[in-house]
């Protein structure tokens, strides 16, 4: 039997075809994966929490009450007060509160005020003021810092603070 080469061509043709059409059948689409989006902290919640632990801080240090003041420490909190070393841990920071306590006149008041907080929810850095009056309600010291804190066991706790005054007295 004679063979016409082109029924041989067409053949090989027609066998090379069902070949690459078999080897590149359509692949089944996926979706694709998207991770979870974490929902944004609520950061106006999280600001009234920590002027709420800022109020329970300048009322403990107003009485000079050391025991409170330290309750917000966590115990690895490092302290970088105006004209202080770097107190690292607990017992270097409440020996700088307590000569801080010390030296503050009798009657005076301090507070605290928030000012901005950021972060994502379980680490948030905090901007506030510092305001100390006499007495008579005069201010006598002003001043700023920033405090990070932490949330452990649900609860946001001091990691980091330092602060300083505005202006020495003269």
């Amino acid at each position: 039997m004679k063979t016409n080469p082109f029924t041989l061509l067409l053949a090989v043709v027609a066998i090379t075809s069902v070949c690459v059409t078999g080897c590149n059948a359509p692949t089944q689409k996926t979706e694709p994966t998207t991770e979870p989006i974490a929902a944004k902290p609520d950061m106006t919640v999280i600001k009234t929490e920590i002027q709420a632990i800022e109020t329970e801080w300048a009322n403990a240090t107003t009485a000079k009450d050391i025991d409170k003041v330290m309750a917000l420490y966590a115990d690895d909190a490092v302290e970088m007060a105006d004209d202080e070393p770097m107190s690292v841990g607990k017992a270097a920071i409440r020996q700088v509160l307590l000569k801080s306590m010390k030296a503050r006149k009798a009657g005076t008041t301090v507070s605290y005020e928030t000012m901005d907080v950021y972060g994502d929810g379980n680490v948030v850095t905090e901007v506030g003021k510092t305001t100390i009056k006499d007495p008579a309600g005069n201010v006598v010291s002003a001043g700023k810092y920033m405090g990070i804190f932490e949330k452990r066991d649900g609860k946001f706790i001091c990691i980091r603070d330092i602060n300083n005054e505005d202006q020495k007295d003269k």
